[in-house]
């Protein structure tokens, strides 16, 4: 595909000049990772995308819900109700070491259809479909 990774490494004290190192490295999208410390941060990040017309990607819905495109990663609800189901059996007296390992199984797709707009997108109907959920 033809696809080059550059990380713009930053904390959010960092946030702006990582802005600055972006805007004139040019990318093609942004991938944001998961860190709780950007949580304040994710509609300036997402306003930033926007005005350089860069597609996004975060793995929470909070991210598409401040104006990033797209999320895509593990289902927080799921997440949860497998934590309950370990905690049950904990104090049902299962040792912690005793349980399994277990990985997400249930993942979720979430669009901003409105954000896809203002960057100039043309969301395929098969995706918007495959959306586990939309924000307009």
């Amino acid at each position: 595909m033809r696809l080059a990774l550059e990380v713009f490494e930053a904390n959010p004290e960092e946030i702006s000049e990582a802005f600055r190192l972006m805007s004139k490295a040019h990318p093609d999208a942004i991938i944001v990772q998961q860190n709780l410390s950007f949580t304040p941060h994710l509609r300036q990040i997402a306003d930033f995308a926007i005005s350089h017309r860069l597609p996004t990607i975060h793995p929470t819905r909070e991210f598409v819900e401040s104006g990033g495109l797209m999320a895509y990663g593990p289902s927080l609800f799921a997440l949860g109700e497998r934590a309950a189901w370990y905690v049950d059996r904990i104090l049902k007296g299962t040792q912690p070491a005793e349980l399994p390992i277990e990985q997400p199984t249930k993942f979720e797709l979430i669009l901003n259809v409105k954000t896809a707009k203002a960057l100039g997108l043309d969301v395929p109907p098969s995706l918007i479909a495959t959306a586990d959920e939309l924000i307009e």
